[in-house]
């Protein structure tokens, strides 16, 4: 009996009525695989209604709703998994429509234009490049449309693409992956909240960086830098509970950099972009054919990056505080669990009116029982 207790709990959270961190992960790639199976089995289907002889427009439009339903079924899996296996409302997955969610996804966006744009100035005054046209298409591009299609329409459909790129990526790497990371390495061997929290980071940014070890023309310094961006995003998820920063910036560092300022983008070019540029300055510090992401040059872009963050999060919430609630989120649970729950918090408070406690004052008191005193703000 003791043997299958144990069996138990190493599978199953009965607190929680849930399993442990690493099966939810495990049955979420499962969902994750499935959606992403129906989604290309619903673009096949579309693409293959397109007539072969259909002009280049509607070719144009078809491809990018393909891959539309494609990051559809991939996000569809994401979120059948938070809600059917980790018991996760939308909010828990850094998700929301309050007003500071719209603010931070309009910052967010903005500097996801004006960090490509200190990347352009600054390879542009050190002669690394020379303007060559504006508004001009490509004749091979690698991403969303083919050629053949107005300026203007191949930069919206990009567009509408990077929208479904940064929000599957976000969703998938600090949404899902950071914050069961971080919830499983909580109190794990002794990891305290937030050496779970620095964990999670550090998985969910590599996990980042090696899904695009496969991009073409990808270099070691390029995966480095992805990861330092997938740490960025990630403290804009910590330091907010809030995704919406790092959807903005992905978005419109994507679009930017492939399709305003003329560069590749993760080894990819688009079909269309607001300015033609020609390099000629050193890999090592352009990124050459994988775009500046693989250059020494996005190093600026990342400080510069990190100091508006900050900024930002100064500005709206008061203070640089990491929150630790990413890693206890409040579960979408059973009646059991909610009982037992109840009980737990009445049993260890003063009295059932203590049970109610800010977050801020939740966090101080974990953290003074992970260490024996309090824990100072990370400022």
């Amino acid at each position: 009996m003791a043997a299958a207790r144990t069996l138990r709990g190493l599978l199953w959270n009965d607190d929680e009525d849930r399993p442990r961190a690493i099966w939810r992960l495990g049955l979420a790639a499962v969902l994750l695989l499935v959606g992403g199976i129906a989604g290309v089995a619903l673009a096949s289907g579309l693409v293959a209604l397109a007539p072969s002889t259909a002009p280049p427009t509607v070719v144009a439009l078809v491809t990018v709703a393909a891959r539309t339903l494609e990051m559809a079924g991939f996000v569809g899996g994401i979120l059948a998994a938070a809600w059917l296996i980790d018991r996760r409302r939308l909010v828990d997955l850094g998700l929301g429509r309050s007003r500071d969610w719209w603010a931070d996804l309009a910052f967010g966006l903005a500097l996801g234009v004006a960090l490509p744009a200190l990347v352009f100035a600054l390879e542009l005054a050190a002669g690394f490049l020379r303007v060559t046209g504006t508004l001009v298409s490509r004749a091979d591009p690698s991403l969303a449309v083919g050629p053949g299609v107005p300026v203007a329409l191949a930069l919206a459909l990009t567009f509408a693409f990077f929208v479904g790129v940064g929000l599957f990526e976000e969703l998938l790497f600090r949404g899902y992956l950071l914050t069961n990371v971080a919830e499983g390495l909580d109190g794990w061997l002794g990891v305290g909240r937030r050496g779970a929290l620095a964990g999670a980071t550090a998985v969910s940014s590599l996990a980042f960086a090696v899904g695009h070890g496969m991009n073409p023309n990808v270099t070691p310094l390029a995966v480095a830098n992805i990861a330092l961006f997938g740490g960025l995003f990630a403290a804009s998820y910590l330091l907010t509970e809030r995704i919406a920063v790092a959807v903005g910036v992905h978005v419109t560092w994507n679009f930017s950099i492939a399709s305003v300022f003329g560069f590749p983008v993760s080894g990819f070019t688009t079909p269309a972009t607001v300015v033609a540029v020609e390099q000629s300055g050193p890999e090592l510090v352009t990124g050459g054919s994988f775009g500046p992401e693989g250059g020494l040059v996005t190093l600026v872009a990342f400080v510069a990056g990190a100091t508006a963050l900050a900024w930002w999060v100064r500005l709206r919430e008061g203070a640089l505080r990491w929150r630790a609630a990413v890693a206890r989120p409040t579960l979408r649970r059973s009646e059991r669990a909610d009982h037992r729950s109840d009980a737990a918090a009445d049993a260890d408070s003063d009295g059932p009116g203590t049970a109610d406690v800010d977050d801020e004052t939740a966090d101080t008191a974990d953290g003074d029982a992970a260490t024996g005193g309090p824990e100072p703000d990370t400022e």
